[in-house]
């Protein structure tokens, strides 16, 4: 397996990961039901990982827990 971790990867990768990982094959973003959630596009809830400022798992879990705080709420 090939790490995702930003030490390990460059800028350009870490798009290529995201678009990779959450491609619905719907032809693009535009036509994707998960952003209503409050997430925004791959590329503004991602942006710190592109960024190389945070990890992919701790994005994920920081969405994680704000949705959960949505649903309870």
């Amino acid at each position: 397996m090939v790490s995702i971790l930003i030490k390990d990867t460059t800028r350009e990768e870490r798009i290529k990961i995201l678009h990779r990982a959450l491609d619905c094959g719907a032809g693009g973003c535009e036509n994707c039901s998960s952003c209503w959630l409050g997430g925004g596009s791959i590329d503004s809830i991602y942006q710190d990982y592109i960024d190389g400022k945070r990890e992919i798992a701790d994005i994920n879990r920081e969405y994680s827990e704000r949705l959960a705080g949505k649903q309870r709420g």
